[in-house]
């Protein structure tokens, strides 16, 4: 096949491990497989997976079980291999993916396109414990050390990159704020393909086990996604409705603090901390009257749209691309990120609020429609092409 209709995808994870880049690997190489030369190179938690074979193009898995340095190597020497014949590649990440990426691209003299969905330096100095900043804060704070090195290997590959790809225009700031030319940058929003429970409410909660009136919230279990808050309020939250119950999904560093937190406020039949997989996130939104995002950061949130797509109303904060989602008071309520008196308000207002309940839904089934995941991939495969 000819040099121009080979695309490369590096990613950091790929089904069947969870998270975003994983699942977006895998469906942009499906979408793009009938058109054109497709292979993904992974780090992998297993050797090879039998899902693989039936795949329209080869997953080329680099064992994470190697030592650090080895399997670096390896995906590196994978990667220059895979990319023969090669136009294009695209890195999934800044770092693990896009370095390497970024040599090999250099190297041929391939294309290279990079999408962006975060700060890898601020979510390791977070989780690490090495700043209590957030993503704006510590964009401006000078940095030592490990995190001052993945500050500049990020700016490294932005600065070699071709095209860059961020999933709202407030992580193309934050890029630019790197050193990286605007026009260099392109907005691609994220698009939404959620399989919405067919169930009715009242049966949705007997399948999962939890009577009451459901506040879910979901996401990896870190300290920025502000969970504890939620926790916290919960007391009060219960003085005006005493059947809420709050429903935390995900997993995560801060999973044994937040449950130990639970366990010494005595909420065990009130709060409910489930790592649930991905397939039965649509079963709990179901079951939720409300849905809150208490977050310090988020870059694009997809779980937003998964919840209007679910007829569930929002509370969120505005922080990150949240703004470029939720119109106030039209498809969603705004708050301030860890606001006691005004999430505990929010939630309370919507609750006791039947028309504005349903305003957010209709409205929130509008906004998504602005989200398509065609939309996304006829945008993405412009900037590939």
């Amino acid at each position: 096949m000819e040099k121009q209709n080979k695309i490369l995808i590096a990613t950091g994870i790929f089904p069947p491990e969870a998270g975003g880049p994983a699942s977006y690997a895998q469906a942009l190489a499906k979408k793009l497989a009938p058109e054109k030369k497709v292979a993904v190179v992974t780090y992998s938690r297993r050797w090879g997976d039998k899902t693989d074979k039936f795949l329209p193009f080869p997953v080329i898995r680099i064992w994470k079980g190697w030592p650090k340095v080895w399997r670096h190597v390896i995906y590196l020497f994978r990667l220059f291999t895979a990319s023969q014949g090669a136009s294009t590649i695209l890195a999934l990440n800044t770092v693990s993916s896009g370095i390497p990426a970024t040599l090999v691209a250099r190297w041929r003299k391939q294309r290279l396109v990079v999408r962006i969905v975060g700060d890898y330096a601020w979510e390791t100095a977070a989780n690490t414990g090495k700043t209590f900043f957030l993503l704006n804060d510590f964009q401006k704070a000078p940095q030592r050390g490990k995190i001052k090195l993945l500050q500049n290997c990020q700016r490294w590959v932005c600065k070699q990159a071709d095209s860059i790809i961020v999933p709202s225009e407030y992580l193309s700031g934050i890029v630019q704020g790197w050193g990286v030319k605007a026009e260099k940058i392109k907005v691609i929003y994220n698009g939404v393909d959620f399989p919405v429970s067919e169930l009715s409410q009242e049966e949705a909660r007997k399948k999962i086990g939890i009577a009451g009136n459901i506040i879910l919230s979901s996401g990896r279990l870190v300290p920025w996604k502000g969970f504890k808050m939620l926790i916290k309020l919960m007391p009060r939250l219960l003085q005006i409705n005493p059947f809420f119950r709050l429903v935390i999904l995900g997993s995560g560093p801060d999973g044994k603090t937040l449950q130990a937190m639970i366990n010494n406020l005595r909420l065990e039949k009130k709060v409910y901390l489930l790592p649930v997989p991905r397939a039965e996130i649509p079963l709990y939104l179901k079951a939720a009257s409300i849905y809150v995002l208490n977050t310090g950061y988020e870059g694009f949130s997809h779980q937003i749209l998964e919840a209007m797509l679910s007829r569930v109303p929002v509370i969120t904060t505005r922080a990150g691309g949240n703004p470029e989602v939720i119109r106030q008071g039209e498809n969603g309520f705004m708050v301030n990120y860890n606001d006691e008196f005004n999430l505990v308000e929010a939630i309370k207002t919507v609750w006791q609020g039947e028309e504005l309940r349903e305003r957010f839904v209709a409205n929130g089934l509008i906004t998504v429609e602005h989200f398509s995941l065609e939309k996304m991939f006829n945008e993405t495969m412009a900037v590939l092409n």
